[in-house]
C-alpha cells in the first residue's frame, strides 16, 4: 500500500461524536511509552503527525486520522502508567472500551507491546479482554532497533508463549521498528487486503 495522503479528523472523549462508521477502521493501543505515536508516524510516513513525547500517557483521547481518503486510522490512549488523576484513567477505561465493544467498522486492533521487556501482566489482560469480547487483534512488538535480533525473538517467544495459556491459537504479530521501518509493509499489507473485503 502507498500512502497518499493522512489527515487529522477530530479528538475527542464522546463515542457518539466520532466520524461516522462508514470506512474500515483501525485502533492502536498499547501499555503508556510503548512507542505508539512514532510507529503511526512511520506508517503513514508523516512525521508528527500523531504527536509523540517523552511524558507516559500524552494521548488522553481517542485520535482519528483519515489516510489515503479511504480508511481511518485510530490511535488510543495508552494502557497502564500515566501522569494523570487516579479517576481520569478509570474514564479513558471506560470510554476505550466502549469504542472497542460498540464501534461497527473497526477491522482490527493493533496491540503495542515493547520488544525489550518480558511478558507484562497488564498486556496480556488487555489481550485477554480482546479474546473475551471477540474483537480480532494483532500484535505489534515495538522498538527492535534497540536490541539484537536475538533477544527481540526471544522476547517475541515468550509472549506468545504467555498468549498460548490464553487462547488456543496466537494472532498473527509484527516486528517492528520506527527508527528502521522493519514491519511498515506487513502491516498496511494486512489493512489493505482487510479494506478490499469492507462492505458498509
Amino acid at each position: 500500500m502507498i500512502i497518499k495522503s493522512a489527515e487529522f479528523q477530530c479528538s475527542n472523549t464522546r463515542t457518539d461524536k466520532l466520524p461516522p462508521p462508514e470506512l474500515p477502521e483501525y485502533a492502536f493501543i498499547g501499555r503508556s511509552n510503548v512507542g505508539k505515536s512514532s510507529l503511526i508516524n512511520m506508517l503513514v510516513q508523516k512525521k508528527g503527525l500523531a504527536k509523540t513525547s517523552q511524558t507516559p500517557g500524552k494521548t488522553q483521547l481517542i485520535n482519528h486520522f483519515l489516510i489515503n481518503d479511504n480508511w481511518q486510522l485510530v490511535d488510543l490512549p495508552g494502557y497502564g502508567y500515566a501522569k494523570t488523576s487516579r479517576s481520569n484513567r478509570g474514564e479513558w477505561q471506560k470510554f476505550i472500551s466502549y469504542y472497542l465493544r460498540n464501534r461497527e467498522n473497526l477491522q482490527c486492533v493493533f496491540v503495542l507491546v515493547d520488544s525489550r521487556l518480558d511478558p507484562q501482566k497488564i498486556d496480556i489482560e488487555f489481550c485477554s479482554w480482546l479474546g473475551e469480547n471477540g474483537l480480532p487483534f494483532q500484535i505489534i512488538f515495538t522498538k527492535s532497533d534497540k536490541q539484537s535480533k536475538v533477544k527481540t525473538d526471544q522476547s517475541v517467544a515468550k509472549f506468545r508463549k504467555s498468549l498460548l495459556e490464553i487462547f488456543e491459537e496466537v494472532p498473527t504479530h509484527y516486528v517492528t521498528s520506527s527508527e528502521t521501518q522493519q514491519g511498515r509493509d506487513e502491516i498496511l499489507s494486512f489493512i489493505s487486503d482487510l479494506n478490499k473485503s469492507f462492505t458498509r
